[in-house]
């Protein structure tokens, strides 16, 4: 909090010093004075940002912003330049999350992965050591596709529900679905059952005062993830909360790309057919997910409820393969969804799918993509035709040209909106959850994914890709090349700002 006081005691000099020099009509000495400050002020800014010790283009690129747009280019510095180097924003968290994590790691036996072939196996031993959480093999899921078929799902097992429903989203519309599900919730709420529900500030700004006071009337206690009006000047408002987990009586869990709201079951016309894939969890990585859920809570809430929660129960029943639960973002090791992706594609021999809304890869997962490519691995990218922003479009766009020359399948889905976030290497490990491919789930945002290794569930996986395939249209290297210089520009121009995205 010392830096955050700095800078914006720096942000003051800086524009007290332009106005000085430019717009008053002071001495010369008191210009010559205010122009040393903002002298000073650059100096110490870039010498923290060389400390920084990022890539040096970068460095060098941020540092021109700086000299050469007083005011805006500090102030952009500021609010873009160093998003990904705020973990002290989350430090706290942090640290008690680690703490946590490390007690029920010691309550877990280690899995028997004598079933996993090679490549899985390295993957396995990989994510044993990069991650917090373990790996199970006494879980079982399902694959949930569309809408239609995860809120069908979603709502039969919430009337089931008879001791607890702990809900947390990005996205939670007070439309009709929403209003649905909020009934169920308040109804559960009133015979008896413990309701704890987590909304995003800014990705549930449709969710009205009106029903958030007719939840905590029922008895629901409902809390905000990093509220706005708080997140201002220390930034917090850019790190959001993008996890989608319900865990209901501790005994199945559900984790995906779907939100709530009307348009993720395809009923908004301007967005049209949303295609998306969420999972069901049984079994011990239940426990992992709710616990994700319940540092959360922890968080928001105050309350100190870990305390008071059973201990894992190890049956050792029969799992569907090998899963594991992922959780990243402030309060995890920086970047380690990236690393996670990055792992994934490096274990390939075979194939490698992708399926994502928002592809805008660092350098790192870039380089292994291509490098697969050129080892002869099928590589298949798949994103949406037409996506909900120009910015992620055509920056995703930008990439397009680079992998299709090292021999990259890259499909446009054309059916609608594609927004399922998947990985499946070798059609016998895949990963499926809430991260994008792009820099702010790697830094910014609060995700979790569930990570699968010889698992039934990933057949499925591969047939509902092989389905969108065919609404999909495979891009020709030639006609991309042959693409107007309106379209270049539009790609190099939403590239520019690809560290944001």
């Amino acid at each position: 909090m010392k830096r955050r006081r700095m800078e914006i005691i720096f942000l003051f000099i800086i524009i007290a010093a332009v106005y000085v020099i430019l717009f008053t009509q002071v001495s010369i000495d008191m210009k010559l004075f205010f122009m040393g400050l903002y002298i000073f002020v650059m100096f110490v800014t870039m010498f923290s940002l060389m400390l920084e010790n990022r890539f040096a283009h970068e460095t060098l690129l941020w540092m021109y912003v700086l000299l050469f747009f007083p005011v805006f280019g500090y102030l952009f510095y500021l609010f873009s330049g160093q998003l990904y180097l705020k973990g002290y924003l989350y430090q706290t968290k942090r640290k008690r999350d680690r703490a946590e994590w490390k007690s029920l790691v010691k309550q877990v036996s280690a899995p028997d992965l004598s079933f996993l072939n090679n490549h899985q196996e390295s993957f396995a031993a990989f994510a044993k050591n990069a991650s917090e959480t373990t790996i199970s093999t006494s879980s079982k899921t399902e694959v949930l596709k569309n809408g239609n078929e995860t809120f069908t799902e979603i709502i039969k097992q919430l009337k089931k529900a008879e001791k607890f429903i702990h809900i947390e989203y990005y996205i939670f519309r007070s439309d009709r679905l929403g209003t649905e599900i909020i009934d169920i919730l308040i109804e559960k709420a009133q015979a008896g059952v413990e309701v704890l529900f987590i909304f995003d500030a800014a990705g549930s700004l449709k969710l009205s005062n009106n029903e958030i006071k007719r939840m905590k009337n029922a008895g629901i206690k409902a809390f905000p993830f990093s509220p706005l009006k708080n997140g201002f000047f220390n930034q917090k408002f850019n790190f959001r909360n993008h996890r989608k987990i319900i865990i209901i009586d501790g005994e199945i869990g559900f984790v995906g790309g779907l939100n709530v709201g009307e348009e993720y079951l395809g009923r908004n016309k301007e967005i049209g057919f949303w295609r998306d894939t969420h999972m069901v969890l049984k079994g011990e990585a239940v426990y992992m997910l709710h616990t994700v859920f319940l540092l959360d809570w922890e968080y928001v809430s105050g309350e100190d409820v870990l305390q008071e929660r059973p201990e894992l129960k190890n049956e050792g029943g029969k799992g569907d393969g090998a899963v594991q639960v992922v959780a990243s973002g402030p309060d995890t090791q920086q970047g380690i969804m990236s690393d996670f992706y990055y792992a994934l594609i490096n274990s390939a021999t075979e194939s490698i799918w992708i399926a994502s809304p928002y592809f805008v890869p660092n350098q790192a997962i870039k380089a292994a993509i291509k490098h697969a490519a050129v080892k002869g691995i099928q590589v298949r990218l798949m994103v949406p035709a037409v996506n909900d922003g120009f910015l992620t479009q055509y920056g995703s766009r930008s990439y397009f040209g680079e992998l299709l020359q090292y021999g990259v399948e890259v499909y446009s889905y054309k059916k609608g909106f594609l927004h399922q976030k998947l990985i499946i290497v070798d059609g016998d490990i895949a990963s499926i959850g809430t991260a994008n491919m792009d820099m702010r789930s790697f830094h910014l945002n609060f995700e979790v994914n569930v990570f699968l290794m010889g698992s039934r569930s990933i057949g499925d996986l591969i047939s509902h890709y092989k389905e969108d395939m065919l609404d999909s249209e495979k891009l020709d290297p030639i006609e991309y090349n042959n693409r107007s210089m309106l379209e270049r520009s539009k790609e190099s121009f939403a590239r520019l700002f690809s560290n944001v995205l």
